[in-house]
């Protein structure tokens, strides 16, 4: 006997209920966690304003991060590349310990100076959460792929207030060159609906106001390819700096709470040695000065190094609001040279570094015009490819895989952190073949 089936509108009608049904819980899961971590954060950057002699306890802060990661989170310690390689290799459900824990580390870091970011707590936190649904529901493999997804756009979209960016951003970080449209609808009413969860929790993001966007030309045109070009290799730069010190700290220091503890000795020392902290915690005064007026030409170094030495060591954060800091001032820095204005080039600069750090040039453009207006669309789409294609096949997300390269022979589905391992090896087989 044929068992009947539904009228194919029918099923795409349950395909939608239930996307629409898991993505709120999503949400209002990954908003509210987002809300309550925008309120400690806040929390601990005033604190810490408030009392700059903290700065002395970051090395201590930074061991007591490590220890605890040590004895409770190493199987979380991957952070976002857990996700990236749960999304791509479906395992295991996320520990649920990811949430708290990185929200905690997160936190201590910024109370006590360490320069890090803040997405990746929010994109953690969002896909922990939503993995968690999976065992309630009895998800699929597959299904377990999009709601993954939908926890990582309901994160980014709740921390920074740009869900359009921010669902685009969940289809676009999984493998370069490449978009997984399967979950665009959940990825979508997650992110939406976070941003809104976070709102009505009181929550209010950051705004930056541009005085002038002047219309394109054909110098405009030439000074964005240019200026992708400076910021796509910023963005190499940082992400190859920050890989090769958490290499090098983990071939030196075994024991692994010792190297945040060494991190937050150079970081607090600096800070003495400069006699200023502008370039640790989040640095939003120092993005809004970007935008308004000339800043020092090495502001963008000073925030790199940091942030490199921060998250190189092991503490724990994001790597985005540092990256819109680098490139923000990077911005302002090349705004006389290459002619245009201020606000517009640190606009520019804000989502350009990002794009090519992250490999994700569609969801940066989203975001500029979300952040910034429309207007500014043609400017940071232009400046965001060409610094997505100049960051080359590196970026900030090691486990995040090659879907189309760039430039040159690479296999399709490589992880970014093999691609130095896959060419030495080429390069040791050509020798034998010669």
């Amino acid at each position: 006997m044929r068992i009947p089936t539904l009228p194919p509108y029918l099923a795409l009608l349950g395909h939608v209920i239930k996307w629409l049904l898991l993505a709120t819980l999503v949400a209002l899961l990954a908003g509210s966690a987002s809300a309550a971590f925008i309120y400690g954060l806040d929390w601990a950057t005033d604190t810490r304003n408030a009392n700059r002699w903290l700065i002395w306890l970051l090395p201590v802060a930074g061991f007591v991060v490590g220890w605890v990661y040590l004895r409770w989170g190493e199987s979380v310690a991957a952070g976002n590349n857990l996700l990236l390689d749960e999304i791509h290799d479906t395992r295991k459900v996320v520990p649920l310990r990811m949430a708290p824990l990185v929200l905690w580390g997160t936190i201590t870091s910024h109370l006590f100076g360490a320069s890090v970011g803040r997405e990746g707590t929010a994109v953690q936190m969002g896909g922990s959460l939503a993995d968690q649904l999976t065992g309630l529901f009895r998800l699929s493999g597959e299904d377990r792929r999009i709601i993954l997804m939908a926890g990582i756009s309901a994160g980014f979209a709740s921390v920074f207030g740009t869900p359009l960016g921010a669902a685009v951003f969940a289809l676009e970080v999984l493998a370069t060159g490449r978009l997984r449209y399967e979950a665009i609808l959940p990825c979508l009413v997650a992110a939406i609906l976070a941003d809104q969860v976070a709102l009505w929790w009181g929550i209010q993001h950051d705004h930056y106001l541009i005085p002038e966007i002047p219309s394109m030309s054909l110098w405009g045109l030439t000074a964005m390819v240019l200026a992708g070009i400076i910021f796509g290799l910023t963005a190499r730069l940082f992400a190859e700096a920050t890989h090769s010190l958490t290499g090098l700290m983990r071939r030196k220091v075994s024991y692994s709470p010792l190297r945040p503890f060494i991190g937050g000795v150079v970081i607090a020392a600096a800070v003495f040695a400069l006699g200023t902290d502008r370039y640790i915690g989040l640095g939003i005064p120092v993005i809004m000065e970007a935008f308004e007026q000339p800043l020092a030409p090495w502001d963008f170094a000073g925030k790199l190094m940091f942030t490199v030495v921060s998250l190189g060591s092991g503490f724990k954060g994001g790597e985005v609001t540092p990256l819109f800091y680098i490139g923000a001032t990077l911005g302002n820095a090349l705004a006389p040279i290459l002619n245009m204005p201020f606000g517009l080039l640190a606009a520019v600069g804000f989502v350009a570094v990002f794009s090519g750090a992250a490999n994700t040039p569609l969801a940066s453009t989203l975001m500029a015009m979300e952040l910034f207006g429309a207007e500014i669309g043609l400017f940071a789409g232009i400046a965001c490819v060409v610094s997505y294609l100049f960051s080359g096949h590196t970026g900030i997300y090691s486990s995040q895989r090659l879907g189309h390269r760039k430039l040159g022979q690479l296999p399709e589905g490589l992880k970014l952190g093999e691609v130095a391992d896959w060419r030495k090896r080429q390069g040791e087989q050509k020798k034998k073949d010669e």
